[in-house]
């Protein structure tokens, strides 16, 4: 039994289980009843577990593409654990769950992993990384010119001509119809 915590603040992070079960089993296991029994979040030992977010993935349905390929694709799997564990990844049969970090609702939780899922590895996405040098000008640093700072926005004689002629308008409709 593998135990692990789960921060509710974690984000660009995801899980990957190995589901030891005969295919005809898989989908009674991965989909919550309408009486709210959940095989999945009993076998994670979640307290929280958003269904939308559950990745269920039959390895044959890939085809000829690796299951890495696959998670790096669909799910932006990069750094140095997920190369390294590449081998072992591609070697899996049968059915795996992607648990990304939204799957457990924000909450943190100690997971308590039972059979017949199996922690393969925890992974992180590829994160974007700025284009070009820093901004340097000073409308880059908040600092306004022409409308005075102090203004609230939305206060110009613009807006104020546009909300009189709405207030004049609607004042007319209500006279119109009560006479």
């Amino acid at each position: 039994m593998t135990t692990m915590n789960i921060n509710g603040s974690e984000t660009g992070t995801f899980r990957l289980f190995h589901l030891d079960l005969p295919p005809e089993a898989v989908e009674r296991f991965t989909t919550m009843a309408g009486t709210g029994e959940w095989p999945l979040k009993y076998g994670l030992g979640a307290t929280k577990l958003r269904p939308a977010f559950v990745d269920v993935v039959d390895i044959r349905d890939l085809g000829e593409m690796p299951l890495s390929k696959y998670l790096a694709e669909a799910h932006n799997a990069s750094g140095v654990d997920f190369k390294a564990a590449k081998p072992q990844i591609d070697s899996l049969k049968g059915h795996v769950i992607v648990l990304p970090s939204q799957a457990f609702e924000n909450t943190s939780q100690t997971l308590t992993i039972a059979s017949p899922l199996r922690w393969i590895g925890t992974f992180h996405e590829e994160t974007g990384k700025a284009r070009g040098a820093k901004l340097r000008s000073k409308s880059a640093q908040g600092t306004l010119t022409g409308a005075d700072a102090n203004d609230p926005p939305g206060s110009t004689n613009m807006l104020k001509l546009i909300l009189a002629a709405v207030a004049v308008l609607f004042l007319l409709l209500l006279a119109f119809f009560l006479l």
